[in-house]
């Protein structure tokens, strides 16, 4: 099992998104923004959604999420 200071690759990891944590499945050196498609670095990984599985990039990409899926 790779953790996430294992990954090795340049291509997008696959990752699990655990409650305080992830684990790398795949390596890989980035995975995406769910809002922006932006690439995050594993080691700069901060946000990310245990519910949806899918990480973002900044804190506002957090609320845009937030909202969007809130909106009735």
């Amino acid at each position: 099992m790779l953790n996430k200071f294992g990954s090795s690759g340049q291509g997008e990891a696959k990752v699990q998104y655990l409650d305080g944590d992830f684990r790398v499945i795949s390596p890989g050196a980035y995975v995406r923004c769910a809002v922006t498609g932006a690439r995050i670095p594993l080691e700069d990984l901060k946000y990310w959604s245990v519910d949806r599985q899918e990480a973002y990039a900044t804190p506002e990409a957090v609320l845009e999420r937030h909202h969007l899926t809130a909106a009735p």
